[in-house]
Formats: C-alpha cells, sequence, structure tokens
C-alpha cells in the first residue's frame, strides 16, 4: 500500500474522531457558561471603554463618532433634498 494513501486514511480517521469528540465539548455547559461569561464580561468592558473614550474626545472639545455619525446623516439628508429640487427645477419648462 501507497504510504501516502496510508497516512491519508490515517490522518481523516483521526480528524473524524477529534472533530466528533471537539464537537460534543463545545457543546458542553461546562465550556458554553464561562464562555458565555467571559464573553459578557469583554462585551461591558468595550461599552465602558467606548464611553470614556467619547468623554474624553469631548473634554477635549472634538466631535465623538456619535456626533460624527448624526453630522454625516444630515449631510445624506441635504444631499437627497438638493438633488430632488435639482431634478425638479430640470423638469419645469
Amino acid at each position: 500500500m501507497n504510504p501516502w494513501d496510508m497516512y491519508k486514511k490515517l490522518f481523516a480517521a483521526w480528524e473524524n474522531a477529534t472533530a466528533n469528540y471537539l464537537e460534543q465539548v463545545m457543546k458542553s455547559p461546562l465550556v458554553l457558561e464561562p464562555a458565555g461569561a467571559w464573553l459578557s464580561a469583554m462585551m461591558k468592558t468595550k461599552k465602558k471603554s467606548d464611553e470614556f473614550a467619547a468623554s474624553w474626545w469631548g473634554g477635549l472639545g472634538l466631535p465623538t463618532k456619535r456626533d460624527q455619525e448624526r453630522t454625516l446623516h444630515k449631510l445624506n439628508q441635504l444631499e437627497s433634498k438638493l438633488l430632488d429640487l435639482e431634478e425638479r427645477l430640470a423638469q419645469k419648462p
């Protein structure tokens, strides 16, 4: 038998057994509960970090991400209204 074919068969068997085992482990509450708690803690940390950064930038008098998003939204609205007006003017004889 070809050594390469034998290696491929052994590897496929190992991969299948490992995949089945890891699938069972990843479904276990012993893994999911700590992972969920860790994810929740990281999300809370991210939220606090974002709030701190926004207050810091705001304290310096610079626009925050939220301020920039609001400004961009208003600019898009104005551009849309301007295009509508241009279309109306182009249609009038």
